[in-house]
């Protein structure tokens, strides 16, 4: 779960998105413990604040649950919950500026669809 932060976003959410691709990707499944606050602020080098906001984001989202004097973990169902969040968001995000840029080009619907089924080489 390495990443190198950087300065396009702030760094809770950069620890928060993180967290979530790690699950996603089942690196972090249903009742695995997330590394802590102060582990992340010590492997990263960054204020425990900092990291407990972006792990906070997510257990109010209820992706992650506490358990006093042991951690915190990763909820039943979170990926689940994850994969709806995110391919909402791809559609907003990633198909609707790909249909407007295709308009634009008069490209229509049917070569469009060619060219997602498309194999790179």
């Amino acid at each position: 779960m390495k990443i190198k932060l950087d300065d396009t976003k702030p760094i809770f959410l950069q620890i928060k998105e993180m967290l979530e691709d790690s699950i996603i990707s089942n690196t972090l499944k249903e009742g695995d413990r997330v590394p802590s606050t102060n582990e992340l602020a010590a492997h990263y080098k960054i204020n425990p604040a900092t990291a407990a906001k972006g792990i906070n984001e997510l257990v109010a989202e209820e992706i992650l649950y506490k358990r006093r004097g042991v951690g915190m973990f990763v909820a039943e169902n979170a990926r689940n919950i994850l994969l709806e969040k995110h391919q909402a968001n791809f559609y907003e995000e990633y198909i609707r500026p790909l249909k407007q840029a295709a308009q634009k080009l008069d490209i229509d619907k049917d070569e469009l669809l060619k060219m997602l089924q498309r194999e790179d080489s």
